[in-house]
């Protein structure tokens, strides 16, 4: 890390001095000139004035100048007056009147002032030339001059020093960036044995996973100068602009050697190179071209060390990814629950919290959470306490935040009529059901009916580990499970009373279909072959293009899809068909209740009550529905209109 000093290592206290000294002197000189000499002592007389009291002896003695006359009244006061040229009397009448006068020579200018007040406004210009100067070039790329200089920023102890004690649950792409760390530390322990360290390090991972934080943590631990950059600052809409900021950041850089620079966001100017049309294009490439050259050319750049960050290596630049450049690729994963541990603990560092609060627990109820995600639920708990007047966070907010990250805040204020409602009961009770009794999915974890985000209620179901690949008995059971809403008002309400509540399940099946038979070869008829790529596509608009197959293999692939989603529809059709009553069971409660976790669900079926400590326990009261009829009601919505899905 630098210290505080500017780059060019001029002290700003002197700088300061200069401006308020050169400031001083201009109003010093604005005085003199518009200030004039200060005039003589005395009454200011008018020359008729003057005469007059000549006239009648009132003067006693004058000095007489081209331009001025002062002099002495005999009651002891001076006097000054200007005169009137070429008053040839004046003499005579002095003489007159016995007045002693003598004459003045004129003033003579200080050669000095005059020639610093005449050229006072040439010297306003050049300090106002000078001074813009100077800015452009201390501001890189912030003025016309300074168009092509680097935009990169100089990371110092203000911004915070953050270690490696800071970075939690990524062990392993810490550990491959601890040798940097070290080598920036003793470059001779691995240059005596012939080594030489990684010229560049690729940090990928998901968003959130920690990737930036991982670079400060470089930068804090070797403490050397560290320069961040993002990749949209090296790409303008003039060509040749970005390969000048290329230069000139690696200028700087060799200047700071040994030092770090970190590009964010690399892939947006290191995709690949070919693709599209423009000048834009043309723009983008030349700027990578110099970014080739610059990190392994003919020069070495030796004691610089570049950091990249993305999300997206699939579209970088094969030539930037070869040895040499981007030595190193480390992956920063999506953290397991050993790491969401780890990184709630350093999270909850700044938070005050009850003895109930067990970070194993939470972390083993989020999976596929990032670093990201785990901050923010932090957070959210902690604003869910302020916002109840608790001193400690609790237990209950963070699974009230947990709730809110993954389901969306409730939306009690909505109302909903009593016929959807029962809908939106029965709906998610057909999800529930079909869950519990497909031994493959993943338990329930919460079921709710009251509107959360875009939906209007919700079965959220959690792994019992991290899981990492998924298996053909387990991608049928969560077809059937995303069916079985649709399959519940179908039973309860009939083919012409369902609703457009099964959207989203009907998006998410046919998409989970589509892969199964056209990326992973799960069709029987098909085979293990791949149909579907993901492709950049024109001038780097994404979408997903077909490869590989024919009309007719398209028409093969359509009916697998179709043969897919009817199967699950026909699969939850038969489990709510034999299980009907609890299906009407967990319906009612879920109208009674709104909201039920996976163990009341389980001790609601098994039992037919459900004991709540907060609450008089009792079996639940299951009515039939016939038609329109309205089953009990527990508590009641606000107002709001409802969205499409449930």
């Amino acid at each position: 890390m630098s210290d505080n000093r500017e780059p060019d290592g001029n002290n700003p206290w002197m700088k300061s001095l200069m401006i308020w000294g050169g400031i001083f002197l201009a109003l010093l000189l604005v005085v003199s000139m518009f200030g004039g000499r200060p005039d003589a002592a005395g009454t200011q007389l008018r020359y008729s004035d003057f005469r007059e009291r000549v006239a009648e002896g009132s003067v006693e003695e004058v000095q007489i100048a081209p331009d001025r006359i002062t002099g002495k009244l005999r009651n002891g006061s001076t006097f000054s007056t200007v005169p009137i040229p070429n008053d040839t009397e004046l003499t005579r009448l002095l003489d007159d009147n016995g007045v002693t006068y003598a004459g003045t020579a004129p003033e003579q200018p200080n050669l000095l002032l005059y020639i610093l007040v005449q050229s006072l406004p040439f010297l306003l210009i050049l300090g106002v030339a000078f001074f813009a100067l100077r800015q452009v070039q201390k501001g890189g790329g912030s003025g016309a001059m300074g168009f092509g200089k680097s935009k990169a920023k100089l990371l110092t102890e203000k911004q915070g020093r953050v270690t490696f004690d800071d970075v939690a649950g990524i062990d392993e792409a810490r550990e491959e960036l601890q040798e940097i760390v070290e080598f920036l530390r003793d470059p001779q322990r691995f240059s005596k044995l012939g080594g030489q360290i990684p010229k560049g390090a690729l940090l990928v991972g998901s968003p959130g996973t920690g990737k930036t934080l991982l670079a400060r943590a470089i930068a804090g631990e070797a403490r050397v100068p560290f320069f961040t950059i993002s990749g949209s600052d090296f790409v303008e809409m003039f060509v040749g602009v970005g390969a000048s900021r290329v230069r000139d950041m690696f200028e700087q850089a060799k200047k700071n050697a040994p030092c770090i620079v970190f590009i964010d966001e690399i892939d947006a100017v290191g995709r690949h190179r070919g693709h599209g049309l423009g000048n834009s294009n043309d723009e983008r490439e030349q700027t990578l071209n110099q970014l080739l050259v610059e990190m392994d050319g003919f020069e070495a750049n030796e004691g610089i060390i570049i950091i990249a960050a993305t999300n997206r290596p699939d579209v970088l630049d094969p030539a930037l990814l070869r040895p040499g450049r981007f030595d190193r690729q480390v992956v920063v994963p999506v953290p397991d629950i050993d790491g969401r541990e780890k990184i709630l603990a350093v999270h909850m560092k700044k938070v005050p919290l009850a003895p109930d609060v067990n970070p194993r627990t939470i972390a083993r109820g989020t999976p596929g959470f990032s670093g990201a995600d785990l901050a923010n639920l932090v957070n959210e708990a902690a604003l869910l306490a302020a916002r109840r007047n608790k001193r400690l966070v609790a237990m209950q907010e963070f699974e009230d935040a947990k709730d809110k990250v993954m389901m969306g805040a409730e939306r009690r204020s909505m109302v909903m009529t009593e016929d959807e409602k029962k809908m939106t009961a029965y709906h998610e009770a057909g999800h529930a059901i079909v869950a519990v009794h497909e031994p493959a999915s993943d338990p329930i974890h919460k079921a709710t009916i009251i509107p959360r985000g875009r939906a209007l209620g919700m079965v959220m179901r959690l792994p019992e580990r991290d899981n990492y690949s998924y298996h053909r008995d387990k991608m049928h059971a969560n077809l059937a499970v995303s069916m079985g809403g649709r399959v519940a008002e179908e039973i309860i309400f009939g083919h012409d009373k369902v609703s457009s509540g099964a959207s989203s399940d009907i998006q998410y099946a046919t998409g989970l279909a589509r892969n199964m038979v056209t990326k992973w070869g799960m069709s029987d008829k098909l085979g293990p072959l791949q149909y579907e790529d993901q492709h950049e596509g024109y001038l780097g608009m994404g979408g997903s293009q077909r490869i590989m197959a024919s009309d007719e293999t398209n028409k093969v692939i359509d009916a697998e899809i179709r043969a897919l989603v009817e199967g699950a529809h026909a699969k939850a059709t038969q489990v709510l068909t034999e299980h009907r009553d609890q299906l009407q069971l967990l319906a009612q409660a879920l109208l009674e209740y709104e909201t039920l976790t996976g163990e009341e669900i389980k001790q609601l079926l098994e039992n037919g009550r459900i004991d709540r400590p907060d609450q008089p326990s009792g079996p639940v009261t299951v009515q039939p529905v016939h038609g329109s009829a309205i089953p009990r009601s527990g508590k009641r919505f606000g107002s709001g209109p409802a969205p499409q899905g449930a």
